[in-house]
C-alpha cells in the first residue's frame, strides 16, 4: 500500500516538475500559476509522500486523502480516455484504481 501512494507522490512530483519546465520555457512567465503550480507539488506530492509515511508505520490517517486522490485520479484518466490520450490515460487508471482498492482494503490494527 505505502509503495503505491510512494510512486504517486513522485508521479504527481514529476508532473509539477513538468509544468514548471513548461512555464519557464514559455514565451512569458506567469507568476500566479506558476506559485499555483508549486503549491500543488508541494501539498499533491507531500500529502500522498506522508500518506504513505503513515501506512509504513502502521498508521491509516493516510486513508481519506489516499482516496481522494485516487478517486480525482481516476476521473482525470477518463478526460484523457475521451481526449484520445491512451498512453496517459491508461496507466493513470490502473494506478489509480490499484491504490484505491488497496486502501479500501487495508485494515486498521
Amino acid at each position: 500500500m505505502s509503495t503505491l501512494l510512494t510512486i504517486e507522490s513522485v508521479v504527481v512530483a514529476a508532473l509539477g516538475v513538468w509544468l514548471i519546465v513548461l512555464s519557464v520555457v514559455a514565451d512569458s512567465v506567469e507568476i500566479l500559476p506558476l506559485l499555483g503550480v508549486l503549491i500543488f507539488i508541494a501539498l499533491g506530492s507531500g500529502g500522498l509522500f506522508a500518506a504513505a509515511a503513515g501506512y509504513r508505520r502502521g498508521k491509516y490517517f493516510g486513508r481519506a486523502p489516499s482516496v481522494l486522490a485516487n478517486l480525482i485520479a481516476i476521473g482525470v484518466s477518463k478526460y484523457q480516455f475521451s481526449a484520445h490520450l491512451y498512453i496517459l490515460a491508461i496507466p493513470l487508471f490502473i494506478l489509480g484504481a490499484l491504490t484505491l482498492v488497496a486502501t479500501l482494503r487495508a485494515i486498521p490494527e
